[in-house]
């Protein structure tokens, strides 16, 4: 769901399960990518404590949809579905 801006709103899980997963480099990628130049998606990046998914971690969830099991490499292919093709590789995760 867009945010009043229009930017799509990316909740990171912070919980302890999430982040002893992976989602502390998961979110160091987003911070890039959110930073990034050229990017054609805006984005506004936020965490929360636990999407009660744990088992299912990391977790993160784009507008309205939750993603889970969350890798590097799935990060950047739902980060150039945000931007679409012509993106490239501007994601590193």
């Amino acid at each position: 769901m867009p945010a009043e801006d229009g930017a799509i709103e990316i909740v990171v899980c912070l919980g302890s399960s999430c982040f002893a997963r992976g989602n502390s480099e998961i979110l160091a990628a987003l911070q890039h990518y959110e930073q990034g130049k050229g990017s054609k998606a805006q984005v506004h990046l936020s965490g929360c404590l636990c999407q009660d998914q744990c088992k299912q971690g990391p977790n993160l969830k784009i507008g309205s949809e939750f993603h889970h099991n969350i890798t590097a490499a799935r990060l950047r292919e739902l980060l150039q579905q945000l931007d679409g093709p012509s993106r490239g590789n501007h994601a590193k995760a």
